[in-house]
């Protein structure tokens, strides 16, 4: 388990589930009435409602086994019904607007605008990219070990992506931590972006846009969506096709639209 899961589950087990079972005064046994009281407190979406039960039902199957509880009072829980929303990448103009707005922030205006074009054009996602190692560029090529899959992942990048990462260069381990509490480093970076995003004023921006933005450039330019899953560090193609089916279709769309001009031309040609 990778430090930023550990991160969540213990901000929504210690922070919230913890102190709602103090208030109560519940102790280890804890009913399925219980749980569903705590859930109708909860205003997250669908999709983190989602996840909260998943870290419920993990929890109560540790307890389970140090048998500490009977059965998983978690499992009675009903997960709120998900609608699939297309990814929303970043437009050029609203990457525009948040490059022309690392000039305008407070902070190292250098680091975070590298920052957000490692993101942008790796397609790594946050925590991989706080985790960037200097001795993992070599020339054009970004070569990394995804924290999610584990799997090797080698990405080229453009000219300008390699000069804003030299400018920060300091001969040092990292492009962007000491190397030390890297939940420290996860909360200090989503910070600063989101300062970034906020002098943009770009709507509903937040950081894995990045990597939606990177998905769906290249699926839209024509490339195999298994090279695609490749360079996200997807685990099969499956789950490449589940978050980007929308770009999918539309680059198949747009195929065969251009085989009906090549048809058409050659009928009309002849």
């Amino acid at each position: 388990m990778n430090w930023e899961t550990i991160r969540k589950y213990e901000t929504f087990l210690e922070r919230r589930f913890l102190s709602w079972c103090e208030s109560k005064g519940y102790r280890l046994q804890i009913t399925p009435a219980a749980l569903t009281d705590f859930r109708k407190m909860w205003e997250d979406g669908a999709l983190y409602a989602t996840k909260n039960i998943e870290r419920l039902r993990s929890f109560f199957r540790f307890c389970e086994r140090m048998t500490w509880t009977g059965e998983n009072p978690a499992i009675a829980l009903k997960a709120p019904k998900l609608t699939s929303k297309p990814t929303l990448s970043f437009t050029d103009a609203e990457m525009r607007k948040l490059l022309a707005a690392c000039d305008k922030y407070r902070g190292d205006k250098v680091r975070i605008k590298a920052f957000i074009l490692a993101m942008r054009y790796s397609g790594l996602r946050i925590g991989d990219t706080i985790a960037l190692r200097s001795d993992q560029l070599s020339g054009n090529n970004l070569f990394l070990y995804t924290q999610k899959t584990g799997q090797p992942v080698r990405v080229p990048l453009p000219d300008f992506v390699v000069e804003a990462l030299k400018k920060i260069d300091n001969g040092e381990d990292y492009f962007f931590w000491t190397g030390k509490n890297a939940r420290s480093a996860a909360s200090n970076w989503s910070r600063y972006l989101a300062s970034v995003f906020d002098l943009a004023n770009v709507k509903h921006a937040h950081s894995h846009r990045f990597r939606d933005t990177f998905a769906t450039g290249l699926l839209l330019a024509g490339v195999p969506i298994e090279d695609v899953s490749i360079l996200l560090g997807h685990s099969n193609t499956r789950i490449t096709a589940k978050h980007y089916s929308p770009w999918v279709k539309e680059r198949k769309l747009e195929d065969r639209v251009k085989q009906a001009w090549r048809l058409t031309g050659s009928a009309q040609s002849a």
